[in-house]
């Protein structure tokens, strides 16, 4: 379940408040206003006197519904506080008091976070903070590199800010971590530090807490991507790192535990998430030793000795969990159960249970169904009698369904189809697992734009639930293919759902890509598909009479795979001989097509829809001991079979940009270091145009981003060529393309889909993917996704600048024939493999058609 976490969400102070300081302030109004009101009943008309009245009332009312508000979001009605402070905002305006508009403007963030509606949030926080709202933006044009720049900006127009500004500043820092901008998180928050500071008597402590828990973030976000990285010299630099930020952050962490006289509120948060860290922490160096991380011993011994002392002091202050609102109470009960659970002692976990049920009777105490669903919800996860559990977690599901509450509801089913799983009840777990999809999908978009714990660990949190499922429906589909089907129609859902994940843009509809093309369309003759699931790897043949299937143990395959992977990406490629390259690549083709050969056609069209494991193999040159696949087969590879339809696509109106020269995009932060220029573009871009004479050119310092935007906004062109450095990865920032003055982010290129242009072919030359990073291939399906491209060109890896011309000669040669995309690609393909000069596989078989 994801952690739900009460960081300092400030309210601004009602009368029976905390705050003195800002209490005496209206106290004192109150004296001033008693004074002038009877001063003025003394020399004014009584309307006058009645007007001041009036005011007084709306002052009261006001400050009545603020109350109300803090007790209603303490019980867990976030809705009903929101609504609360909705009105109180209204009296404030209509008192013209900024103080109290900015105040109940925070307070309605808070609630809207509360509910999950984070993004709202945001917008509503800088509403009251009155800086730019596009600071929340996530699939706006700009970049999280631009947006920081942006923070950085508006931070410096804040003029001595009073104490309500810090309370919102710190909760913007929240919510933008919340939103998964952790550099705009840390820095706002950093700043609101500061200011603080500045402040007599201030107490920081929740500020502290909140930037701790962004740089805890800040640590979970690096583990989570170190998972994909492969080269060495990275891994190890991110190993570092992951190490130093760990620390980093549970010294803190203790820093702040120990700082005398803090709100037992705070002292008690930073503990729990100072255990939540320490037992992540432990877990991931457990698992990089067991992969012969020797370093890692020492630390690991060191992190062990600190979990039990952490547990003892959180047991100590068992007092404070009922000191906090009754929301949060819950909220930081269930935490540390699940906590407590990944403890392996059975004393521990009966502790867990106890603290489970005391969350649950604190939830039935304020009637609210979310809190009271995710104490069942909990209980149902720990409790390890299975009669109990599918009890608990069925309340669960059923008071989430009852408010609609989808992004929980899908946990619990979940969980009961892992459950009738376990005991072979396939049938009740086919039916769990396939609400839990439909109710997972129904809240996607915001579950993937807007909750940074899914962002950031999409492989632990979305992708089993698609891969269990899909295990169970190809169980089941040795009785009925039908199943098979499925199995396969939910791979190409968790495909297009990572493409979501890696651009954080909502939901992608598919038919955007593939709508408004006037070219004939024609159906692949076969389609492959590769699933690799927890001990196998399924290899599904689709072609228009059947479907077929073949399984192998991935631990026949994993070593070749991983020796293939290896050599590709080596720097060293282009000097390793033809004949070893064969071995890994002969290898790899035995194990998985070997087996499947007899349903594919002799030669042709082959389409591939690989899950995240395969997308950046090499699909040209597997060897079959005779031919490579590319000698047989025209390949595209797409994330559903509709984008792998082939079309016709000579190309009419095109656009080539490049750079040729060092610009300044070479300098930008984001940049590796050391890239040379490429002098062969002004060759590359006069042999196309020698296919297609209708061409435009935008050719070195032409090509600044706001040119390529403004003759695509005049223009509707067919294909675009960039032929320029570029960088595809799993990371949407180190995803971009280089024009002259800046990197054109993924996020830079969604104009061409907000013109609705007809764009057809998207082709990318000198690109290449991020160092050691496997999953770069969503680098190349987010961009195409965001051009809004039906199909794009791209390599895995950054390919010889002279033979590259030959192959995108050829290629435009063969669209001007009248030839597919793929037909096109394999011919200029074959035509370097057959030379003299570039048969080796590093000058040809990188290249890889995405979509049709």
């Amino acid at each position: 379940m994801r952690r739900t976490t009460f960081d300092g969400a400030s309210l601004i102070p009602n009368r029976n408040g905390t705050k003195k300081m800002i209490s005496f302030r209206y106290l004192f109004k109150y004296l001033l206003l008693g004074i002038l009101g009877l001063y003025i009943a003394v020399s004014q008309p009584s309307a006058i006197l009645a007007e001041v009245a009036s005011k007084q009332a709306q002052q009261h009312q006001a400050e009545l519904l603020n109350e109300k508000g803090q007790r209603q979001l303490n019980q867990g009605q976030a809705a009903e506080a929101l609504q609360t402070w909705q009105q109180a905002t209204k009296f404030y305006q209509q008192l013209k008091d900024t103080e109290g508009i900015t105040g109940t403007l925070i307070n309605q963030s808070v609630a809207l976070q509360a509910m999950n509606l984070h993004l709202q949030g945001c917008k509503i926080l800088v509403k009251a903070l009155k800086i730019d709202s596009e600071i929340c933006a996530i699939s706006a044009d700009l970049s999280d590199y631009s947006t920081k720049r942006l923070v950085e900006s508006e931070l410096e127009k804040l003029q001595k800010p009073i104490s309500v500004h810090i309370l919102g500043l710190k909760n913007l820092g929240n919510v933008l971590r919340r939103l998964g901008k952790l550099s705009e998180s840390e820095l706002v928050l950093k700043k609101t530090l500061l200011i603080a500071q500045q402040l007599p008597n201030f107490d920081t402590s929740g500020i502290l807490l909140s930037l701790s828990n962004t740089e805890k973030s800040i640590y979970q976000q690096a583990r989570d991507r170190y998972i994909w990285i492969e080269e060495p010299l990275f891994k190890k630099k991110t190993v570092n790192f992951i190490q130093e930020q760990a620390h980093q952050v549970l010294n803190d962490y203790q820093s702040l535990i120990d700082t005398p006289r803090i709100p037992i509120a705070i002292r008690l948060q930073a503990q729990l998430h100072r255990l939540s860290l320490l037992l992540d922490f432990q877990k991931w160096i457990k698992a990089e030793s067991n992969l012969g991380n020797t370093q890692l011993a020492g630390i690991q011994s060191q992190i062990n000795q600190q979990i039990r002392p952490s547990v003892e002091q959180i047991l100590k202050i068992y007092s404070a969990f009922s000191e906090l609102p009754a929301n949060q109470s819950v909220y930081t009960k269930l935490n540390f159960a699940n906590s407590l659970n990944q403890i392996p002692d059975e004393q521990l976990h009966s502790v867990a249970l106890q603290y489970a049920e005391s969350a649950l009777q604190t939830a039935k105490a304020t009637g609210e169904q979310r809190l009271m669903s995710n104490a069942y919800g909990t209980l149902g996860k720990l409790d390890k009698q299975q009669v109990r559990s599918r009890t608990y977690l069925e309340q669960a599901m059923s008071l989430a369904q009852s408010i609609q509450a989808w992004d929980i509801a899908y946990q619990w089913q979940w969980e009961l189809g892992r459950l009738y799983r376990l005991s072979r009840d396939f049938e009740k777990a086919n039916q769990f697992y396939a609400a839990a999809i439909k109710n997972l999908d129904k809240t996607r978009s915001d579950i993937l734009l807007i909750n940074s714990d899914i962002q950031f660990a999409f492989k632990e949190k979305v992708e089993p639930l698609y891969h269990e499922y899909i295990s169970l429906l190809l169980h089941l589909g040795k009785s009925s293919k039908a199943y098979l089907k499925q199995a396969i129609e939910l791979q190409e859902q968790l495909n297009f759902a990572e493409v979501e994940n890696f651009l954080r843009c909502g939901r992608f509809l598919e038919a955007s890509v593939n709508s408004n093309f006037r070219h004939p369309i024609e159906d692949l003759p076969a389609i492959i598909y590769l699933i690799k699931l927890a001990d196998r790897v399924e290899v599904a043949v689709k072609t228009p009479q059947d479907i077929y299937r073949h399984t192998v143990d991935f631990n026949l395959v994993e070593q070749p795979l991983d020796n293939l992977f290896e050599l590709v990406q080596n720097l060293d490629f282009i000097d390793t001989q033809s004949s070893n390259s064969l071995i890994y690549s002969q290898t790899v083709y035995q194990l998985l097509f070997e087996p499947i050969k007899q349903y594919l056609p002799q030669s042709g069209a082959l389409g591939f829809v690989l899950d995240s494991y395969f997308q950046s193999l090499p699909l040209a040159m597997l060897y079959d001991g005779e031919q490579y696949l590319i000698d047989k087969y025209n390949i595209s590879v797409g994330s559903s079979a509709k984008q792998l339809q082939q079309s016709l696509s000579q190309p009419t109106e095109t656009l080539i940009s490049g750079v040729s020269q060092i610009s300044p995009s070479f300098y930008n932060p984001i940049v590796p270091k050391n890239l040379q220029p490429l002098p062969q573009v002004k060759i590359e871009i006069e042999n196309i145009k020698k296919s297609n004479p209708s061409t435009s050119t935008l050719v070195d310092a032409e090509f600044t981003s706001q040119s390529f935007k403004q003759i695509n906004e005049n223009n509707s062109f067919s294909v675009i060529h960039l032929s320029t450095h570029a960088q595809f990865s799993s990371d949407i920032e180190q995803t971009f393309v280089l024009a002259w003055d800046t990197p054109l982010n993924v996020k830079d290129l969604k104009f061409l889909v907000q013109n609705k242009s007809s764009l057809d072919l998207l082709v990318l030359s000198a690109c290449q993917t991020a160092k050691g990073d496997r999953r770069s291939f969503l680098g190349i399906a987010g961009m195409a996704a965001q051009a809004g491209a039906r199909g794009i060109l791209a390599s895995l890896w950054l390919v010889d600048a002279e033979s590259t011309i030959q192959l995108m000669s050829k290629f435009y040669d063969g669209l001007k024939h009248g030839l597919t995309k793929a037909e096109a690609l394999r011919l200029a393909q074959l035509s370097l493999s057959k030379s003299d000069k570039y048969f080796h596989p590093y000058y040809w078989a990188g290249f890889i058609l995405v979509g049709g």
